[in-house]
């Protein structure tokens, strides 16, 4: 046993501790080698991506030199100018009046075509001013909704007014005809109803002909126009000066008029 054990090699020796891993293709590798390599390739492409960086930093830079300096004399364009008279600083032309900086020069970098940048800011345009348009339509839409809005409550506004100045015609109607001793009121609306009028007597006159519901087919406003009529002329009455003037004459020479609009 103790033979056996001998003949075993030592885990400490050098045969275990330095030993070569065997990368050959096809061979298995161990996972801390494959890493290894897969960070010194990566190194790798980021040290040529940097070095493809620098070589375009470069050829700017040396084509900004290039354009800052002056042509020279031996610009064989620039000596055929002083040939024919030209000197530095000069506007090109025979009066003088053209260039005198030479045309920029535009390098284009990207990879698309040519017409493409035009293409993306008429497009640019288009949008915004698709949103413009957009943004315009919204702001009509809601001016018109206030407006109607403001028409609807200024209606039903002047409805309001139509139907208090009819009732205070009804009332001053009864009690000027009731001053009489009229009874009976010239057309049913003219008084307002009785708040003691019982359930009967509201059936009953439910069941009276058409013909003296007549008032039903009119608005608001025809009622209010025929029963001040009737106040101005029976009473000499007007319910915007609340005043029953003595005659005539007198109703008309201080009464502004029969509207309410008159008065206003």
């Amino acid at each position: 046993m103790k033979l056996k054990m001998a003949e075993e090699e030592d885990y400490m020796s050098d045969s275990f501790i330095n030993v070569q891993e065997d990368i050959r293709p096809g061979l298995p590798m161990l996972r801390q080698i494959r890493e290894a390599h897969r960070k010194e390739e990566k190194q790798q492409e980021a040290n040529l991506k940097n070095k493809r960086k620098s070589l375009k930093e470069e050829e700017q830079e040396r084509r900004d030199i290039g354009l800052k300096n002056a042509l020279g004399c031996e610009n064989k364009g620039f000596a055929l100018l002083q040939k024919m008279g030209y000197k530095s600083g000069q506007a090109l032309g025979k009066s003088g009046d053209g260039i005198v900086e030479p045309i920029p020069l535009n390098v284009k970098t990207g990879k698309s075509g040519i017409g493409h940048e035009a293409l993306l800011k008429r497009k640019a345009e288009e949008k915004l001013e698709s949103y413009r348009r957009k943004i315009h339509m919204k702001k009509e839409v809601e001016e018109r909704a206030a407006e109607q809005f403001r028409m609807r409550l200024k209606n039903k506004q002047d409805e309001m007014k139509l139907e208090g100045d009819l009732r205070r015609s009804q009332r001053a109607c009864q009690q000027l005809d009731t001053q009489k001793n009229i009874q009976v009121p010239r057309e049913t609306w003219y008084w307002l109803r009785l708040e003691e009028e019982t359930e009967e007597e509201e059936e009953e006159e439910k069941e009276q002909d058409e013909d003296e519901y007549k008032s039903e087919d009119l608005s608001v406003l025809e009622k209010l126009q025929i029963l001040t009529s009737y106040l101005r002329e029976e009473h000499l009455y007007c319910i915007w000066c609340g005043t029953a003037y003595e005659d005539k004459e007198d109703l008309s020479s201080n009464c502004p008029g029969p509207t309410s609009a008159d008065h206003d």
